[in-house]
């Protein structure tokens, strides 16, 4: 895993999201992929960086710009000096914001959700048997 990226947490959070009927405006892996947009000038590079396709990137930050009544991400083509992606003063607010929202969400509910987790079971481990598809069973 990239040094600049987080590591995850197994134990639970709150994850704010902020939707338009059925489409994520912003959550945290958008905020996250706008940041690495930010630091590497790149939207393929951030994409590596959060072990994503350059597709799946691209998709993102397309349907985020078109979310928001100015894009968040200005993306340049590629040519002899290659392409390159940057975040604009509008985006920066956005994530800024979104980024403010999720720590008072967070302190909000802080007592309660204390509460919630210790309802929660333990997360299960995965192994490699757990894994596998199970055995078709033969029909007579």
């Amino acid at each position: 895993m990239p040094k600049s990226q987080p590591k995850k947490s197994t134990s639970p959070q709150p994850r704010v999201r902020v939707l338009m009927g059925e489409l994520t405006a912003m959550g945290p892996g958008r905020a996250d992929l706008i940041d690495a947009i930010a630091r590497t000038g790149s939207i393929s590079a951030a994409g590596r960086e959060m072990n994503m396709s350059y597709r799946r990137a691209w998709s993102l930050v397309e349907t985020t710009n078109a979310s928001f009544i100015e894009p968040l991400v200005i993306a340049s083509t590629g040519g002899s000096g290659g392409g390159g992606a940057l975040v604009t003063d509008f985006g920066h607010g956005v994530v800024e914001r979104y980024r403010a929202m999720e720590r008072k969400a967070a302190k909000a509910i802080a007592s309660d959700f204390a509460i919630f987790s210790k309802l929660l079971a333990a997360p299960k481990i995965a192994t490699p048997a757990a894994k596998a598809k199970p055995a078709k069973s033969a029909k007579k």
